[in-house]
């Protein structure tokens, strides 16, 4: 196609607008600003810039290495040593039984079937949480009537019939509780 044959179609693509100007009878007045972008050549000008930030992207030479990173990723290897020996602490024994607990329940104050009922709710709520260590405060029974304490036989029925009851025990120092509290490990 030469110069001429481009002419020719610009001539009667124009000669078509008036014809159509014409017909439907209205004079259309452009709003454009004096050399203002129509928007065909904005969307034009979009599509080179696209075309030519393709070039760019495309012409970068990417390291090999690089790009096997970017694909594969990275394993940290410390990071899952460390994050085993955690998962191997939470099943050994005496990691377990010299931790903190992770939940209190407090049962002074309650009649036998009030904290025998409390106590299931409690052990049912950590096991959904996943704890593992729970600690259960029961008092020493100084104010029962008889002589061993109400609720600390309670307690320790229901941690040896309960399947969800692992090992148990007092805390060794009065501030954790001494003889009034016990502790229980969740399996």
């Amino acid at each position: 196609m030469d110069m001429g044959d481009i002419l020719n179609q610009w001539d009667s693509m124009q000669k078509k607008q008036v014809k159509k100007q014409k017909e439907s009878g209205k004079n259309q007045i452009s709003h454009k600003k004096a050399n203002a972008p129509t928007a065909e050549e904005k969307d034009r000008a979009a599509e080179k810039n696209f075309e030519e930030q393709l070039k760019v992207e495309n012409s970068k030479q990417i390291n090999p290495m690089e790009l096997w990173l970017r694909r594969y990723g990275t394993v940290d290897k410390d990071k899952i040593a460390e994050e085993q020996a955690e998962r191997s602490q939470l099943f050994d024994r005496n990691y377990l039984m010299n931790m903190k607990p992770e939940a209190r329940l407090d049962l002074h104050g309650l009649h036998q079937t009030e904290a025998e009922q409390s106590l299931d709710r409690f052990i049912t709520d950590c096991k959904l949480r996943g704890l593992r260590k729970v600690l259960i405060i029961h008092g020493k029974g100084i104010h029962s009537h008889g002589s061993d304490p109400v609720l600390g036989e309670l307690v320790r029925r229901f941690v040896e019939h309960d399947k969800r009851c692992g090992a148990s025990g007092h805390p060794k120092t009065k501030a954790e509780g001494g003889s009034g509290a016990t502790w229980v490990l969740l399996k």
